[in-house]
This record gives structure tokens, C-alpha cells and sequence, in this order.
């Protein structure tokens, strides 16, 4: 992040700053004094137990995140971040912490989560946002570019990042220098470039294009190129709100070129959604399948999250989902059949249960449980997760 700062003094320098302009000095100090400071701070309990492991993994984390976020001045604005993720009463019962128990991605870990500049336009570039430095950036549903956000040190990532939009449509490019992974040893320099763009005076919802470029340095043969097109809408009808999300991928590796489907029917009626839907990660003749390196992977195929990584076979993920709110609580079950795409085997099924409730503007807590059948793949593993979370 050293160019960051150097960027940031330069920055300062040229626009005056260096206490000659009373003005400006009055400025800058208007600036950080209408500043924003920022504070999340999440406890939480995780149990893991897979057969043929002889003991369970339990870990009693707390995730402080400390920030600040400066006022615009002259079009720019400043922000800082540090996370860091303690062990509670010495709860560690899980790999990386002790060898020979479950993994619980949550080790403990100080770093500076988040560092960047930022310019929002001026009235001849209306519509412009420029970020450089460390970030987090999560494009659509989080599928292929997202931040892990419910793993306790959350993924961001250095670069450059451009957004402009007009009227309906958004247009975003990023190039990516560094992945900053949920664990230290994710971290990756890469040479990455990320484009999308969205139309959302599309009937009923939006329609996204889209293509990730991605390649880690000095890694030979690293190349994962994916280009994909996504539709998402909802439709008002009489009795209830039709929901409905297509989307559809190609991605080129050295090794082979695979696909990816999803699809997605539902309903919304009296607070209440039901969703069908199947996600197709392909497969090329079982040499390799389709992979999404910089997506929050917790979110898709089970929270048990046996499939982090695709089966060689690929993958195919029939699920329900339903979701609602009672007495102020949100409530989801969702359950899931796994299959390969090449071949025919039975992966096994999954039903996950989430409970959850605000309590105020600042403060959610929450209950959560995933429960994995294996058939013939993997182990039977359940697990459990119980957190409170602070956030202004």
C-alpha cells in the first residue's frame, strides 16, 4: 500500500495543501472534521463436526473493524480501516489455530483491511467515480467478485477501480494488483482486469454484461478468463411478485472451457418468497471444471461449504428457498440437492436454517445451521454458528 500513500500525499500537495492557503488549510480541516468514523465489531461462535473426525471445531472469535471515512473536498475523499480478529476465551479448537481439528476459516489476524482515495466527479465528469488503493468490491449477487463477507477477516482487493453511470445504465473496470484473501495464506498478487455494465431499463429488472480477467503473477498457465450475461427482474402481478433470474458463462482456462447456468423462478406473496432455482458449474470431460476465485463462496452451494472449490466432475445445485419476516425476525430454509455434471453421481443434500433480528439501527443477532448428507462425495458435516454484531 506504499503507493497508496504516495499517491495521497501527492494528491495533497498539488491541490495546495501545504499550509500557505488559509483557505484550503480551513478546507481540509472542514473535510476530516465532517468526517465519518466507522466502527463493526462481530462476536461469534462457530461449531463444526464432520464424520470420521474425532473432534468437533469450535472457535469464539471477535472481529473489530476501526475506521474513518474523510468529507469530500474538492471532489476527492479519503478512507482507513484496520480489522482485527481475536480468539475469546481461548475457544480455539479448530485448524489453523490446532492441527487435527475441522477448519474454521477465522484465524487471528491484524491488518489494514481497507485504504483508498476516492473521486466522485466534478460537473464535466458527472456520473464518475474513481477509487485507487484497497477496497472492496462486490459486483451483482457476489457470484464472481465479492468480499466474503461472512468470514470474520473479509476479502478486498488493490488496484483501480472506475464507475460511471448515466441515466440506466452503469459501466465499471477494474484493475486488480492484489488479492487480499479471508485467511493470510489467500493473499495473491495478481494481474487481474474486471469489467461490467448494467442496464436496469430492462423489462422488469436489469441486464448485466460481464468479463473477469484474471491470471496470478508468477504462476504459469494461471489464466481464467469468464465472460457471462445476467438477467434479474421481478413482475408485479395481481396476487403476488414474480421473480425471475437467468444467467449464463463461458470461462477459458488453459486446461479447458467450461459453462455456467443458473436459473431462478420465484414468488413473493403476503412477506413471504419461495424460490426454485439450479446452478450449473460445468465440467470439460472431468478434466476441469468451472471455478470462481474471487466470489463470496459461502453464499452458493451450501453453507456447509463442501464445494468451495468445483468438483472435477463440475456441479449441479437443485434448490429451494424460503424466506420471510415474523414478529421482526428474518427466517430462511433452504434445501439442496448436489449432482456432477459430467457423470452421474450423487453428491449428497443439504439443508441450511438461518434465523436472525435487528435490534435497533446498530445491533443484529443471529442463529444459523448447515447440515450436509454426503453421498458420494465428501463427509456428513453439520454446522452451527451463533453471533451478535455492533455496526455504525
Amino acid at each position: 500500500m506504499k503507493h497508496s500513500a504516495i499517491a495521497a500525499g501527492v494528491l495533497l500537495s498539488t491541490m495546495g495543501f501545504s499550509g500557505t492557503a488559509h483557505a484550503e488549510d480551513d478546507a481540509l480541516i472542514t473535510a476530516l472534521k465532517d468526517g465519518t468514523p466507522m466502527v463493526n465489531m462481530r462476536l461469534r461462535y462457530e461449531e463444526v463436526d464432520i464424520e470420521g473426525v474425532e473432534d468437533k471445531g469450535q472457535a469464539l472469535t471477535l472481529r473489530t473493524r476501526l475506521g474513518y471515512q474523510s468529507a469530500k473536498l474538492h471532489g476527492f475523499d479519503v478512507m482507513g480501516e484496520f480489522e482485527d480478529t481475536r480468539i475469546v476465551g481461548q475457544v480455539d479448537n479448530y485448524t489453523p489455530e490446532q492441527a487435527g481439528y475441522p477448519v474454521i476459516a477465522d484465524p487471528e489476524v491484524t491488518e489494514l483491511n481497507r485504504a483508498a482515495i476516492r473521486y466522485t466527479g466534478s460537473d464535466a465528469l458527472e456520473g464518475l467515480v474513481a477509487t485507487y488503493g484497497r477496497q472492496r468490491i462486490i459486483y451483482d449477487n457476489a457470484r464472481f467478485v465479492g468480499n466474503v463477507g461472512w468470514r470474520q477477516d473479509e476479502q478486498t482487493f488493490d488496484g483501480t477501480k472506475l464507475d460511471y453511470g448515466v441515466g440506466d445504465f452503469k459501466l465499471s473496470a477494474a484493475y486488480l494488483t492484489q488479492v487480499n484473501g479471508i485467511t493470510p495464506g489467500f493473499d495473491a498478487n495478481v494481474t487481474n482486469n474486471l469489467f461490467n455494465a448494467s442496464w436496469t431499463g430492462a423489462p422488469g429488472g436489469s441486464l448485466t454484461a460481464y468479463g473477469y480477467l484474471l491470471e496470478t503473477d508468477n504462476v504459469p498457465d494461471s489464466d481464467n478468463d469468464t465472460w457471462g450475461l445476467r438477467y434479474a427482474g421481478a413482475f408485479d402481478l395481481d396476487a403476488f411478485k414474480l421473480l425471475l433470474t437467468l444467467e449464463g458463462a463461458q470461462q477459458e482456462v488453459e486446461a479447458g472451457d467450461t459453462e455456467y447456468y443458473f436459473a431462478e423462478l420465484g414468488a413473493e406473496m403476503a412477506g413471504v418468497t419461495v424460490k426454485l432455482a439450479q446452478e450449473v458449474l460445468g465440467s470439460d470431460d472431468g478434466v476441469v471444471a468451472f471455478q470462481t476465485p474471487l466470489a463470496t463462496k459461502h453464499a452458493f452451494n451450501g453453507w456447509a461449504d463442501l464445494f468451495l472449490a468445483t468438483p472435477a466432475d463440475g456441479l449441479e445445485d437443485t434448490f429451494v428457498t424460503v424466506g420471510g419476516k415474523l414478529a421482526g425476525f428474518k427466517l430462511a430454509a433452504i434445501y439442496h440437492d448436489f449432482k456432477s455434471n459430467e457423470g452421474s453421481t450423487d453428491y449428497g443434500t443439504e439443508m441450511d436454517l438461518l434465523v436472525a433480528r435487528p435490534i435497533g439501527k446498530h445491533y443484529t443477532v443471529g442463529l444459523k445451521y448447515a447440515d450436509y448428507s454426503a453421498d458420494d462425495f465428501g463427509a456428513d458435516t453439520s454446522k452451527y454458528w451463533a453471533w451478535g454484531e455492533l455496526k455504525f
